[in-house]
Formats: structure tokens, sequence, C-alpha cells
């Protein structure tokens, strides 16, 4: 059952939980492929971005037994967690208030990677400006293995890249992003850092490699983020990372989206094609 909607939960536009939920459901024939076989942790915050934020990475208590559970491998043991399948999960999850946070396999496989991110993270006074500039090097990088890369918005600051990959492991997966990341430290000494020390961060762009490992998980695309205003993490043209070049330029809101998915489809729908997947070098 569907609850407060009139609750305000960004102040900033008086975006409220309704308003949260009904994007949600409306974005679905988007959101769910990229959620669908993927065990799921929340950041839920009830009471908005101000408010108290929790991961949820278990089975919420309560949860109806017609949304989808999975058993996932853990360093500390198996855990259960929820997959979400259909509308009426994503409805029943959205009600709760979260952002949808994804691992980087499917549950039938977890052993084996099918994503490589990265997600690029600007240290003040760096901005999304010097993302696309990494971005870009990333995306040639990656084509030089034979490896296409997309594009979509953090959701705040930065710019995450995506790829289809197969037959290698998280492990695997997490060696090969961490050497593309050292490559573009040599290569922009002056913008880019590989490692997550914050004093080293100031004016760079952290490359965050780590997001590949397997315990790990990473903001899925159209998730709506806990930030001031209703942010999404929205997929964009490379056209649009080459053209950067104003703070701000790439921030999407959850009212823009339905026009760019109109106008574009799913930027990000090569992912789902397994026929695209590519292995590691």
């Amino acid at each position: 059952m569907l609850s407060n909607l009139d609750k305000v939960l960004y102040p900033e536009t008086g975006f409220t939980k309704g308003e949260l939920v009904h994007y949600y459901a409306t974005t679905a024939a988007v959101l769910l492929p990229h959620l669908r076989d993927r065990a799921m942790s929340f950041l839920r915050f009830p009471d908005g971005p101000d408010g108290q934020r929790f991961f949820a990475k278990n089975v919420p208590p309560g949860t109806p037994e017609w949304v989808t559970t999975a058993e996932v491998p853990r360093s500390e043991g198996p855990a259960r967690m929820v997959v979400v399948q259909d509308l009426a999960s994503l409805v029943w999850a959205a009600n709760l208030v979260t952002e949808f946070h994804t691992h980087q396999w499917l549950v039938q496989s977890p052993e084996e990677a099918d994503r490589l991110v990265f997600d690029l993270d600007p240290g003040a006074p760096a901005t999304i400006v010097d993302c696309c500039e990494v971005a870009l090097w990333l995306r040639e990088r990656l084509a030089a293995d034979g490896i296409e890369a997309y594009a979509k918005t953090a959701g705040s600051k930065g710019l995450h890249l995506l790829a289809a990959v197969r037959g290698a492991s998280s492990e695997r997966t997490s060696e090969y992003a961490k050497q593309l990341a050292v490559e573009a430290e040599r290569a922009m000494p002056r913008l880019v850092v590989h490692r997550m020390t914050k004093s080293l961060r100031p004016g760079k762009v952290f490359v965050d490699w780590s997001q590949n490992a397997a315990r790990k998980t990473t903001a899925a695309p159209y998730t709506l983020r806990a930030r001031p205003a209703p942010l999404v993490s929205a997929p964009v043209r490379w056209a649009e990372v080459e053209e950067c070049r104003e703070p701000g330029t790439l921030e999407f809101l959850a009212g823009d989206v339905a026009s760019r998915v109109q106008q574009h489809g799913d930027l990000l729908a090569p992912l789902l094609d397994a026929g695209r997947s590519v292995p590691l070098p």
C-alpha cells in the first residue's frame, strides 16, 4: 500500500513522495531492464535527502511474498536480497523512498561480471567538465581494447562509464579497471587520481575502479538520488559529454527524463544486448 504521498521529499523544488513514485512508475519501461535479475541495495531516505539515510541490503522486514528475492554470496556468508523484476515490485520499492543500486553481475551468475563500471568523482574545484575530459580519454582507451563504453550522469557531481563484458570474474574486472585508472593518471597526472585517499583528490577527478568488486553496488540508470533536488542518474549521449563546457550542464531532474527518453530512447539499451558484450583483454 502506498503511503504519505503528499510528503515533500525535496524541499528545494517541492517534489513529493507521490511524484517520486509516479516518476519510477512512468520510467519503468527503461528502468526495469537495468534492474531485472540484479540483487538490489536500497539507499533509503524516507524523510528526504536532509533526513536520515541508510543502506538496506538484506530483504526489508515486511517485504511482500510476491517480491522476488535471491540468495547471494557474501564473504561473511550468503544473504537474501531483493530483485526488482516487475512494475509492482518497483512501485513497492519506490514507496520505501529509495535510490536503486545494483551489482555488476546477475543473480544467476554471481561468479561472472557482466558490467564494467568507472565512477568519475570530481574533487573541488574540479567539476563535471573535468569528468567529461577524463571520460573521453577512457572511452578511447576502452575502444582500443574493443570495449564500447556508455555514459550516464552520477546524479550528483560526477559521471559514470559502463560497458558490457563477459567471461571474467569481478576480481579480474576490478584488476582491469584499476589498470586503466592507473594509465589515466599517468596520461593526465594533473587531472586524474586513481587512489581513494581524500588528500589527493582536490582539483582532480577520482577514477573509482573499485565499484567492480563483487560486493559493491553502483547507482542504477534512471534512479533518483538523495540530493537537494530530484536529480537523476541519467544516460547521456557522447556528443553531450564532448560539448560539456560549464558546471551544471549535465544535470537532469526527474521531470526531464520523459522527454529525453522520447527523443533518444534508452541510451544504455546496448548494455542489455548480450551480443554486444565482449571479453576483457
